[in-house]
Formats: structure tokens, C-alpha cells, sequence
């Protein structure tokens, strides 16, 4: 089994876009091709980058995003170009692109069954948990997360999705998707993996639960925004809850006590992105009125992770690949925190390769502050 599938990673710090697409596609070639990704700066001339791309990638199956980070070969690194392909004569693949805006729920999990009905034909067998899998791209600055996967997850029927949303590092104006050799916005990208391997799907979040809680008495899920907590204006609220004032709410502070809201009895992390004039509260995640939160303490992060991997390769063994999506806010606290070389060397070890997002998806849920995760074994 060992032998059916192929994977080859790499990445460059080249900025000259023909340069640096002739050394990806370098360390990327190999026969047989099924599935391609990568990951850029969006510092990149993205045009250029596009076009030598596809000049030498062709009609290989290669997607890709702009990011607030890239996880590489050799760990975390910014202004950087990295990818990984997967090569097997066993693997069958589809991508499908998702036009975001207008945004059909209904013709979004159509088409998601008719991609689960394509990759079950070759085999004759319907694809089911154990040897399919869905991976995720998408516009992070859509705000159409929480429809998106909710829609896929209908269709999938168990198959597990991880995915994460393209970032544009901290500038918050514009993310880009690389689909059929040019960059779009406002797109989503599917992905479903079907194949003869062992893999996973997992998350980690490096914050545990606290008895402060907290009810959402108004909210606008669509634009995300909190106006009301405990029936009082959401702002002032919160920084009472931590013990801070009004002006004490800065993005460290956010970063540093998110909240998390409970669902199917496990805590999924809901981020703050700025407290507003008004005294509302703009998450990155949508939040409804009467939803509970919980406000959260973090937790040693490199141990959090070093866990992780390890009840991963308890599984599968050391993966082949890890496809990696990294919250924005997790990698500005490893840089603040000095954490860059252990969380590199974890990666490195793992062999994962991936990005610093706007946001993750996990299965039907759009979550902040959380590494997620697609490891991809070796053999039996």
C-alpha cells in the first residue's frame, strides 16, 4: 500500500514569479498527478504568478490561495510559495469551484452530491468515511463560511471536510483562490479525495473552557456582529467579564480570551475581531442571539499541538502529508510568544504543509484560533 501513493512537497522564497513557479513546479513534478495544492503571499505579483503556474502545471488538478503565513517543508515562514502533489493510479479526484456571490445554499449541496455520486462511479461503490475525504478553500473575506460548509455537510453524509479560508496577511481587503490558472475572489473550491490509504481528519484548539458565560441578547449572525451581551451593550460587557475597561480592548486582548460556544457537546472557539464605537463587537465567526458563550483560558500551545500529533500518528503512524490550516490568530500568538522553532519543528516532523487562515472549517462547523487538519498515512 505504501507504494500507491506518491507525495512530493516544497516550497521558495523566490519572489520572481517565473523563478519561483519553475522552482515549486521543480520540487512538485513527478508522474501521474492527481492533486495539487499550494500556497503564496499575497505579496506576490499574483497575475504573474498565475500565468507561470499554469504555464507549467498545465491542466494538472492544482489549486491554491493567498495566506497570512505558509506552513513549509521547514516550517513556518512569511513571503513565501509552497505546495505539495499526491501522485497514485488508486486515487480519484474533483474539484469543484463555488461562486460565493450571489450564494445558493441548495445548488451548493446539488453540487456536492453530484461530486460525491462522480467519485463513487469508478468503483461502483458509494465513497463513505473511511476512504474519502474533503478539503475546503475558500474566500475569507466572504463572511459565507457558516452557509458554505453547513450546505456541503448535508451532502457528504459523514465524509469528514477540513478546509480554511484564504487570508491576505493582516491587511483584511482581498483573498484569492488559484482555479484553471488565474486568481478569482468571492470563490469557494471543493475538494473530494478518494483513495487506498489511511487518514484522519482532526483539530486542536490550545484553550480549555472557563465558568464565566455569557448570553448573546441581539446580534446580525450575517455581518457577525454582537450589539448586545447579558442585555447590555456588548462591548462594555465583555471587558466587564475579563475584568478590564472599555479601552482595554485591544486584538492581543481578543486573542488572548475568545470565547467558545458549546455544540454536540464539544467547544468550538469563536474569535473577537474588534470592539466597534458603537460599543458592539465584530467576531470573525457569525453568532446569533440567545447562543451561550463561554469565555476561555488558554493553555500551553507547543504541548497542545505536540498532543495532537501524537494521538495522530498513534493511528496512522508519522503521515506522508499533513494538510494544514492554521488560524491567523494562533500564528500572530506564536510569533509574539517567541514560539516560531518548536511549532516549526512540529510541523517539519509531521511533514505538514499549509497556511495561516482567516478561519478553519471542520465537518459543518467554521471556527477561529484552531489548527485543522487532513494527515495522510503511509500504509498499514
Amino acid at each position: 500500500m505504501a507504494d500507491r501513493i506518491s507525495v512530493r512537497t516544497g516550497g521558495t522564497r523566490t519572489r520572481d514569479p517565473r523563478a519561483a513557479a519553475g522552482e515549486l513546479f521543480a520540487a512538485l513534478d513527478q508522474p501521474g498527478i492527481r492533486f495539487a495544492v499550494f500556497y503564496c503571499s499575497p505579496d506576490h505579483d499574483l497575475p504573474a504568478l498565475a500565468q507561470a503556474l499554469y504555464q507549467h502545471f498545465g491542466d494538472v488538478n492544482l489549486i491554491g490561495c493567498t495566506t497570512a503565513g505558509e506552513i513549509t517543508p521547514g516550517g513556518y515562514v512569511e513571503g513565501a510559495l509552497t505546495g505539495f502533489s499526491i501522485a497514485s493510479p488508486d486515487l480519484d479526484v474533483y474539484t469543484q469551484l463555488i461562486g460565493l456571490e450571489p450564494f445558493d445554499s441548495a445548488e451548493v449541496t446539488r453540487n456536492a452530491e453530484a461530486m460525491s455520486r462522480r467519485v463513487s462511479a469508478r468503483r461502483g461503490t458509494p465513497a463513505s468515511p473511511t476512504d474519502t475525504f474533503a478539503f475546503l478553500l475558500t474566500d475569507g473575506l466572504a463572511m459565507q463560511e457558516e452557509f458554505l460548509v453547513s450546505s456541503i455537510h448535508q451532502a457528504l453524509h459523514g465524509i469528514e471536510l477540513v478546509g480554511g479560508s484564504a487570508a491576505d496577511g493582516t491587511r483584511f481587503q482581498a483573498t484569492q483562490l488559484y482555479y484553471r490558472g488565474r486568481f478569482h475572489e468571492r470563490i469557494a473550491l471543493l475538494t473530494l479525495v478518494r483513495g487506498d490509504f489511511p487518514f484522519v481528519a482532526f483539530r486542536t484548539q490550545h484553550f480549555e473552557k472557563s465558568d464565566a458565560r455569557m448570553v448573546v441578547t441581539r446580534a446580525d449572525p450575517v455581518r457577525r456582529i454582537v450589539y448586545e451581551i447579558n442585555g447590555l451593550p456588548a462591548g462594555p460587557e465583555f471587558a466587564r467579564q475579563i475584568g478590564l475597561p472599555l479601552t482595554g480592548l485591544t486584538p492581543l486582548v481578543f486573542a488572548t480570551h475568545p470565547v467558545v460556544v458549546r455544540v454536540g457537546g464539544q467547544y468550538y472557539v469563536r474569535s473577537i475581531a474588534r470592539a466597534n464605537p458603537d460599543g458592539s463587537l465584530t467576531f470573525f465567526c457569525a453568532i446569533d442571539t440567545g447562543i451561550v458563550l463561554t469565555i476561555a483560558r488558554g493553555i500551553d500551545l507547543v504541548q497542545n499541538l505536540e498532543d495532537a500529533f501524537a494521538k495522530v500518528r498513534a493511528k496512522i503512524g508519522t503521515p506522508q502529508l499533513v494538510l494544514g490550516c492554521d488560524c491567523i490568530l494562533r500564528h500572530l500568538e506564536i510569533q509574539r510568544e517567541g514560539l516560531e522553532e518548536p511549532v516549526s519543528r512540529i510541523f517539519s516532523d509531521n511533514n505538514v504543509i499549509g497556511f495561516a487562515t482567516y478561519g478553519e472549517q471542520f465537518n459543518a462547523m467554521h471556527v477561529n484560533q484552531t489548527f485543522t487538519g487532513i494527515a495522510i498515512g503511509a500504509g498499514a
